[in-house]
């Protein structure tokens, strides 16, 4: 008879960074006092509630800093100093809370759309998060900006969500992957696709070095933040600051250059430090006439 073997234990960079996470100062971050059990009702519940308090922003790498995806980094950054973070960052830190709370969490990466066909092969770069309950996946994202979904998303192709007055589909592109709609004001919208193929932090660490250095990423070009609210949207890119509601075409407004802080603390909840602030507002200073037009980012 042979022994049975018991499988060996995940190698720790197979793992979240959990012993590190410090549940309590996350949870008064995003002001979040309900239940903790893995349910479906709880992993809403903060999903909502995470969204509702931190912004989607690439501010570090535009006013010269650098992102960091390790656990301390993400608390000093998103909670501590109560900043914002890209998808990388905010997914990960996500990630964290729910493992520590006893979720099934892996992660994805996705291929950005932001409206192109489905039949597009984009490169892989951005993170989500898989999320099992009682035998059923869910895609989880925070860190999408001001168009992603507010709540779960279960992966059945051809399900259509409510998340509050906003839509979202799931569907299987003609590439064979699970692919994101998002119903704006004028149709359908693809936001992206993605296989079920794990993703590692290692893996992350290479799209993050990418995304915040190259020279063609919108986020080293940009000025960017943006919020995912219940019902109004924000993004600002540059000096332009356009604002959403659900089935209405965005309004467009632009900004001074001096006011960029200002709009930044008031409509984003963003401060930074007066060596970064300068910084920006150098940036902003040199935007006058700058346009957004085109650009895959909070459309």
């Amino acid at each position: 008879m042979n022994a049975s073997v018991s499988p060996l234990p995940p190698h720790e960079s197979a793992r979240w960074e959990t012993p590190l996470l410090d549940l309590e100062a996350y949870l008064e971050r995003i002001d979040y006092r309900g239940p903790l059990t893995p349910t479906l009702e709880t992993l809403r519940a903060l999903q909502r509630a995470h969204l509702a308090a931190v912004p989607f922003e690439n501010l570090e790498i535009v006013t010269g800093g650098e992102i960091r995806l390790d656990l301390e980094s993400l608390q000093d950054k998103l909670v501590r100093h109560r900043r914002g973070g890209y998808c990388h960052e905010q997914n990960i830190l996500f990630a964290t809370v729910l493992d520590r709370l006893g979720f099934a969490v892996e992660g994805r990466s996705a291929r950005m759309l932001m409206g192109d066909d489905e039949r597009k092969l984009t490169a892989i770069g951005h993170t989500i998060l898989n999320v099992t309950l009682a035998g059923k996946q869910w895609l989880v994202d925070v860190g999408v900006g001001n168009v992603g979904p507010r709540e779960p998303v279960p992966l059945e192709a051809g399900g259509e969500v409510r998340h509050g007055r906003w839509e979202y589909r799931l569907e299987r592109s003609p590439l064979g992957y699970w692919l994101l709609r998002y119903r704006r004001h004028d149709g359908w919208f693809n936001l992206y696709q993605f296989s079920d193929e794990p993703y590692y932090r290692a893996d992350y660490e290479e799209h993050n070095y990418q995304v915040s250095h190259h020279p063609d990423s919108p986020f080293v070009r940009r000025i960017v933040a943006q919020r995912n609210g219940e019902k109004v949207r924000l993004a600002l890119t540059d000096l332009e600051l356009k604002t959403f509601r659900p089935g209405e075409a965005p309004e467009l407004r632009r900004i001074g250059a001096e006011v960029l802080p200002g709009v930044l603390r008031e409509r984003f909840g963003l401060v930074l430090s007066p060596e970064q602030e300068a910084i920006l507002l150098q940036r902003a200073a040199s935007l006058a006439g700058a346009s957004s037009e085109g650009e895959q980012l909070g459309t």
